[in-house]
């Protein structure tokens, strides 16, 4: 049961500087909601997974000496008591202010073991002795916990409140050996082994425990996403338990990878709540604040890694000044027959709005046209270009991906060496560098995704995504399709 009693909260799973009001340290921008349905599931898996490695679990040996009719005192010992089976047929998960509980009512098991004795008396000085085999069947088995989950330092801490195992009724059938010995040993050892089974149980559950604190300590704050960015997933603030459902805050927002986990420039502001509009809740829900995308868009923009050159276009001839000298005159009589290439940067951080529908993009970028002459590379005009973009969001594995669809754009310039240019003529250029280098290529980024928190092994089944600004909900069922964390230590969030 050990460390199956991790999947019970598995479900649960599972980061850049800017200026303006300091970020509240309790302040969380993706929030994760398990719902009654969710815990039941995990509850499902954490009793399959706690049978699986309760069964054929070895008792300690027994050994009672009991007064035999006719006989005496006999020594008797019971051993290699096994749990071969186990069956439950009521169990539920509850929440509420003191906790998560978790109650088997009903279950029933069925053990094995042999037995041995050996007497003597005036009787029989030669002192006699048997064995056999026999088995057990607790017919009434009530399993029960209470655990709380607190925040310390940005992880969480696992608390056993109250725990209890209880035998109710035993029956021992005995096979081989004397007859007469039967009823002796059912009523010397049903206590025995009843007491045995409830302390098995209960040591699993302590030590189940245990280990998932541990686990639950060593999970990651950050989840590096490339060279560049982190995830910051660490906790903020105590998990909130209601009588339906358990409600935990991450921090969410981006960082450089080089840089020390700190309060960020931004502010949910206090007056903002997720959406509760899902009247019909699946099994997890996660809302991820717009502040999240903008927190991300600026930890790129502040590595400088929003900059491309582009030497070829679907048209190529477009980087030749030949193909310029309708349009930009001066530039062919000043470079004639020379390649060209366009240098974009974006000029500030995207600004990113959830709206109703979708995710609104505000993009300003500078095209740097340069002439390449004689393996110098001579920049000859600058143009600025403002465009607005949809980007809609969708569930690709357990990330949150999403791909642009430009809207509208205008360009001017913004500087030139080579004289005035007719912008009306060069907005066809402007709209295919848009349309075949940029947007293409902030779609393949966009489709990575942000990931999820899930941990292994779950996977997100039958999502939805709903737009309430400024939140982007998932709400989706989870399956399981592994025991990774069964195998596996320590745990590590997907």
């Amino acid at each position: 049961m050990a460390p199956s009693c991790f999947l019970l909260l598995s479900l649960l799973f599972l980061s850049s500087s800017a200026s303006g009001v300091l970020q509240h340290p309790e302040e969380g921008f993706i929030s994760v909601t398990i719902s009654d349905k969710g815990l039941d599931f995990a509850k499902d898996i954490l009793i399959d997974q706690a049978i699986a490695s309760i069964l054929l679990s070895e008792l300690p040996q027994i050994e009672k000496n009991v007064q035999v009719p006719l006989v005496g005192k006999a020594k008797v010992v019971l051993s290699e008591i096994t749990i071969n089976d186990i069956q439950v047929n009521s169990s539920s998960v509850n929440t509420g202010e003191t906790g998560i509980a978790l109650v088997v009512a009903g279950a029933t098991a069925n053990l094995s073991f042999k037995w041995r004795y050996s007497a003597s008396s005036w009787l029989v000085p030669i002192g006699i002795s048997d064995s056999g085999t026999a088995t057990a069947k607790v017919n009434d088995l009530q399993v029960g916990l209470t655990v709380n989950l607190t925040n310390q330092e940005g992880t969480l801490k696992l608390l056993l409140l109250d725990s209890g195992c209880h035998v109710r009724d035993l029956s021992i059938k005995l096979h081989g050996g004397a007859a007469w010995l039967y009823q002796v040993l059912v009523d010397a050892f049903a206590g025995n082994i009843a007491s045995a089974v409830e302390e098995a149980i209960s040591e699993k559950i302590n030590e189940g425990i245990s280990i998932l604190d541990v686990l639950l300590q060593s999970l990651p704050k950050t989840i590096p996403l490339d060279e560049t960015a982190a995830l910051n997933v660490s906790f903020v603030d105590n998990p909130v338990v209601s009588d339906s459902a358990i409600e935990l805050e991450i921090n969410g927002l981006f960082t450089g990878r080089n840089e020390v986990l700190a309060p960020r420039g931004y502010h949910r502001g206090s007056h903002i709540s997720v959406s509760r509009r899902d009247r019909s809740p699946q099994m997890i829900t996660i809302s991820l604040h717009e502040n999240v995308f903008k927190s991300g868009s600026l930890v790129y923009f502040t590595a400088d890694t929003m900059q491309w050159t582009v030497d070829e276009l679907p048209d190529q001839d477009l980087l030749n000044t030949a193909e310029w000298r309708f349009l930009i005159p001066q530039l062919y009589k000043k470079y004639p027959n020379d390649d060209m290439n366009l240098n974009i940067y974006l000029s500030s951080p995207p600004d990113i709005q959830v709206t109703n529908k979708d995710v609104g993009v505000k993009i300003s970028i500078d095209i740097i046209i340069n002439v390449l002459e004689t393996g110098e590379v001579i920049p000859v005009a600058c143009i600025s270009v403002d465009f607005s973009a949809s980007c809609a969001a969708e569930i690709i594995g357990n990330n949150l991906a999403g791909w642009l669809k430009l809207r509208k754009f205008s360009a001017y310039l913004k500087w030139s060496k080579i004289g005035k240019l007719h912008m009306n003529l060069i907005q066809s250029v402007t709209s295919a560098v848009l349309k075949t280098v940029l947007v293409p290529y902030l779609n393949t980024q966009l489709m990575r995704g942000i990931p999820l928190p899930i941990l292994n092994d779950f996977a997100l089944e039958n999502a939805r995504i709903l737009y309430a600004p400024p939140w982007i909900t998932v709400c989706s069922d989870v399956s399981f399709f592994g025991d990774h964390y069964l195998k596996q230590l320590p745990a590590y969030v997907s």
